[in-house]
């Protein structure tokens, strides 16, 4: 880390699954940076949407690597980019996203003014359907520190994410940003939000609706909380969700989730309004109870004064 952060050599890490536009509208922003990235990899998860004959013929310096079929997780197709990239930084992104100009140039000379133990700088995610009230939420726009980031737009250092063991490929998808980060707290280091930095995001705000997202967040979230929570939180988070619950009856989603927990926000709402949604959440905890053991046998408590739980 003794080389000034703008010296250093930066790779962009993409994954990517039939997204074609989208990331042809990403690999071009990356072109246009005003500090251009030294390498950009995308991983593309066997795209059958042209995506990767456009990469090869539009943006032949991208290291493209090509899966064999599409049923790799996220977590295991960014863990292979994390792995070929060279460089000590590395940009953190999805095919879906837009980076302004400035991008990496600005957070480039915010790690510089930052000590080694900040180990991921989190942009400001702007995406479709974003009510006001988070945009301009307080939380949302101070430069602090986190307990986790966002994994659509996040610049870390590699050395720092590789100890920790890159993402939990048990996840699959989903949650695997939050997890990450607690054992990058764990270790004593730090994620700080930079909102005068902006990512434009396509994936609409909030849980992504659908069966597949459902399940996915609800078992991973277990998870998370089987591996780095107290018990006395767990028990919290059964109460918090029987109050939810009566209460998401009465009102709907009431925005108890933590500003950075955004991925979790409108699940109530996901479980009444996807078919057989309240089956697919029992299914779900029931899986993730069923397959707790490696969890526990990673448990570690999280103790960080940084951690902080996804719901108030």
């Amino acid at each position: 880390m003794g080389q000034p952060a703008t010296q250093q050599h930066v790779s962009a890490v993409i994954s990517s699954w039939n997204k074609r536009e989208d990331l042809r509208e990403n690999l071009t922003a990356l072109r246009r940076q005003t500090r251009p990235f030294d390498e950009v990899i995308v991983v593309d998860n066997h795209s059958n949407d042209g995506s990767v004959e456009m990469v090869k013929a539009e943006f032949p310096e991208v290291v493209l690597v090509e899966m064999p079929h599409s049923k790799f997780g996220a977590c295991e197709t960014f863990n292979i980019g994390f792995r070929r990239a060279k460089g000590p930084l590395i940009a953190i992104l999805d095919d879906d996203v837009v980076l302004t100009p400035s991008w990496l140039d600005e957070l480039l000379r915010e790690f510089e003014r930052e000590p080694g133990t900040t180990a991921i700088l989190s942009t400001k995610v702007v995406e479709p359907q974003m009510p006001d009230w988070f945009l301009n939420h307080p939380e949302v726009n101070a430069e602090r520190y986190m307990a986790t980031f966002r994994g659509c737009g996040s610049l870390a250092r590699k050395e720092i994410i590789e100890v920790c063991g890159y993402y939990d490929e048990r996840f699959f998808i989903y949650g695997n940003e939050r997890d990450l980060s607690a054992r990058v707290l764990n270790l004593g280091y730090r994620i700080k939000q930079v909102p005068s930095v902006v990512t434009f995001h396509k994936t609409p705000f909030g849980m992504k609706q659908g069966k597949r997202s459902l399940y996915f967040h609800v078992r991973n979230l277990w998870w998370y909380l089987f591996k780095y929570c107290r018990a006395a939180d767990i028990g919290r988070f059964i109460g918090f969700l029987l109050k939810k619950a009566v209460s998401f009856r009465k009102h709907g989603d009431s925005g108890e989730f933590a500003p950075e927990a955004v991925g979790s926000m409108g699940g109530f709402r996901n479980i009444r309004e996807t078919p057989g949604g309240v089956r697919i959440a029992f299914k779900a905890t029931f899986d993730a109870f069923l397959r707790v053991g490696p969890c526990l046998r990673a448990r570690k408590v999280c103790k960080s004064p940084d951690f902080s739980l996804p719901w108030k």
